[in-house]
């Protein structure tokens, strides 16, 4: 052997040595490294793939194939196991080393039965023992396994509980993880019929080699002070051990628009605190148009409206995570800790001026740097701003049906870093939901992204369009006004344990998925560490910050009211001898007045009885807007007595369309309308006999 070769092969057993002399990765080491705010700066060592296992619709396969968009995210697994007698439904099954380090999940009963949740099983490296077993939402965010924060239901209290579910804790394990559910209901699979699951489940897989010592229940004890200070932490960002500092800079600046102020450190150092707190006469257009611009080592990394770049958008609103916080006096603060080896050059700026007035934008600052020790894994922080102005989110949809929704684009992003977080700000222009679109998040050039989501609500913690605010370590929702109206919502996540590493580029797009026919607004902000040299695909949107937010009321939409139509929803129901008979709202579906009359859950035989007034009896043409969907039956309507044939309300999807009923007798004042079920359509999978009417439109003869 050549003495180059013999020295090679001294250095691979050398690094090989120190690899397995490295410390293992184990439960408490988890969870020093999720309040390290230093260790996500650096690449990470051992080396790790982040990925996810989740409940998104199967049908989504490619963007030339139909599907891309399906939308059953619900019930969708692995595979189906048999133990013991019983089904477990298989959420995960990944080879270690590893660690699961969040799950989030939701879940309803079957239509017309009591909620029913079912049990989750952690199996670890091939034990048919579960090292975890109990129902879901005791062990997700219950207190079968440790409180809040780490385990933390969010939204508002309903029959059902908090709709959002997120458990932080990590599960290592040191060969291979595998999570089922089971249920005594049936698993509603694509059916409308039992209960359903949403869930998803980020984690880790470790470098070859690496030592992972597997989770055990015993481990919550042995760790309870770590846990119990680590939740302290948690709740109390700004909390942290002696921090030696090198420099802190703190000052009060009047900017008008157009002028910037701007300040310097020297390095090896790095920020770990950073203050703002404006004073403006129009503070929305103040968070809008006042940028953060930020370089390190030379390179741009930051250029961020400043209300986005502390996770709040253009209003002011209270908002506390592991990374940023804004109380209630409106001081913003930043925990992101940003290294740098030689120089890092600070700027704000107002565009103010270049609005309709020059106004003044008064910025109180306080920034602070402390040692950094600069090696080849340090990492510099990046932060970037776009918007997506007035995007028309097309046609109507069904869950079968797809024709406006659209991948956008939050960032792509070229070289080595690990993806840290976003926030999404969003003005919505009509009364119905716009975040039905999942995420897909492609590293390394992958052609089917690894992260594939549930729902953006999913994504950003909670659930089931919720529009109450909250604030938790790693996801909030300061606001969320315009979820299921118009108006104003901003979501964060930011990423601990769950961080995504990425060795050549990382492609982020979530889908906008809107029930409703209008325009938004759509504005991410992405936050990444990377080596010196990367790039991404965001320029400085400086014209699109100087925009007026005041534009954003003009894109309100108005609903749709058909002149001279009798609503469905204005009838009045006498009876109905089976099932439940009321008002549906949504725009989405273009009904008149957004609103529809909604009878479901009837069976063959059964009747609705309605009434509606007339102002002048005599004989009219009567047009009926009728509703037609996948789980709608075959129905019979008579009015005063006389009966039409048969209709049809089948359909893939929900569409409303016309039917001429014909010639009546009207009397003045009330008049009866009886709708029968007759039956179902053979295609329908769904027992539901649905029927919806949006108007009847009456034209009077002459003779």
């Amino acid at each position: 052997m050549k003495c180059s070769g013999i020295i090679g092969f001294l250095l691979l057993v050398c690094v090989t040595c120190l690899a397995q002399a490295s410390e293992p990765i184990t439960f408490n080491s988890l969870l020093m490294e999720m309040v390290d705010r230093d260790s996500i700066a650096r690449w990470p060592e051992p080396a790790y793939t982040c990925k996810q296992f989740s409940s998104y619709d199967r049908q989504t396969v490619s963007p030339d194939q139909p599907g891309w968009f399906a939308n059953w995210d619900r019930s969708q697994f692995v595979r189906i196991e048999e133990v013991d007698g019983r089904k477990e439904y298989v959420m995960m099954d990944a080879e270690g080393p590893g660690a699961v380090v969040r799950i989030w999940a939701t879940w309803h009963g079957p239509r017309g039965q009591p909620f029913s949740n079912g049990t989750i099983r952690f199996y670890l490296d091939g034990s048919d023992t579960p090292a975890i077993e109990g129902p879901i939402s005791e062990v997700i965010d219950g207190g079968a396994l440790v409180g809040p924060p780490l385990a933390e239901g969010v939204a508002a209290e309903t029959e059902y509980g908090k709709r959002g579910h997120n458990l932080y804790l990590p599960i290592p394990y040191a060969k291979h993880c595998k999570i089922t559910y089971s249920t005594d209901v049936p698993v509603d699979v694509g059916g409308r019929t039992g209960e359903a699951l949403y869930y998803q489940i980020n984690y880790r897989t470790y470098e070859e080699g690496s030592e992972v010592k597997s989770f055990s229940m015993a481990q919550l004890e042995a760790h309870k002070e770590a846990i119990d200070k680590l939740q302290f932490m948690l709740k109390t960002p700004e909390y942290r051990e002696q921090v030696p500092e090198i420099e802190v800079k703190a000052g009060h600046r009047e900017i008008r628009g157009g002028a910037q102020q701007s300040l310097s450190f020297t390095g090896p150092a790095a920020i770990h605190q950073i203050k703002f707190h404006l004073t403006a006469k129009n503070m929305e257009q103040a968070l809008r148009s006042t940028l953060v611009e930020i370089s390190f080592d030379g390179e741009p990394a930051v250029v961020c409206p400043i209300g986005d770049f502390f996770g709040i958008g253009y209003q002011m609103r209270e908002v506390k995570t592991w990374y940023t916080k804004v109380d209630a006096g409106g001081t913003m603060t930043s925990l992101w800790v940003m290294p740098f080896k030689e120089r890092c050059d600070i700027s704000f700026t107002s565009l103010m001026g270049e609005l309709r007035s020059p106004e003044e934008v008064a910025v109180w600052y306080e920034i602070r740097t402390k040692p950094w020790d600069w090696d080849d894994n340090s990492m510099h922080f990046h932060a970037a701003w776009r918007l997506y102005p007035e995007v028309d989110t097309g046609e109507s949809k069904s869950m079968d049906d797809a024709p406006g929704v659209q991948d956008m684009n939050f960032v792509t992003v070229q070289g080595k870093g690990v993806y840290v977080g976003d926030s999404l700000v969003i003005f919505n222009g009509t009364d119905s939901w716009w975040g039905e679109g999942d995420e897909k998040i492609y590293v390394d050039g992958e052609t089917f992204p690894s992260h594939v989501g549930t729902g953006t609500e999913d994504y950003y913690g909670y659930a089931w369009c919720r529009s109450e605010a909250f604030s938790s370590p790693f996801h909030a929702q300061p606001e969320g006004g315009g979820n299921m109206q118009p108006g104003y919502s901003v979501n964060s996540r930011y990423r601990a344990l769950d961080a995504i590493p990425f060795t050549k580029s990382i492609k982020f797009d979530m889908e906008l998925w809107h029930w409703g026919v209008t325009k938004v607004d759509y504005s991410p902000t992405t936050i990444w560490y990377a080596k010196p040299g990367a790039t991404s695909n965001i320029k400085p949107e400086i014209e699109n910050a100087g925009r007026t937010v005041t534009l954003h009321r003009e894109q309100i939409v108005k609903p749709l009211k058909v002149p001279g139509a009798i609503e469905g929803e204005s009838m009045q129901v006498v009876q109905a001898n089976a099932g439940r008979a009321n008002t549906q709202s949504g725009m989405r579906f273009n009904w008149s007045g957004d609103e529809q009359l909604w009878w479901m859950d009837a069976n063959v035989s059964d009747k609705l009885e309605v009434t509606f007034d007339v102002e002048q009896a005599g004989r009219y043409d009567v047009l009926a807007r009728l509703t037609t969907a996948n789980d709608y039956g075959i129905i019979k309507i008579s009015i005063n007595g006389k009966t039409i044939d048969p209709i049809d309300l089948y359909a893939t999807r929900v569409i409303n369309t016309s039917h001429e009923l014909g010639t009546f007798d009207l009397k003045q004042g009330p008049n009866t309308m009886v709708v029968e079920i007759v039956g179902m359509n053979s295609e329908s999978t769904s027992p539901r006999h649905g029927f919806g009417l949006d108007y009847l439109l009456l034209t009077r003869k002459t003779r």
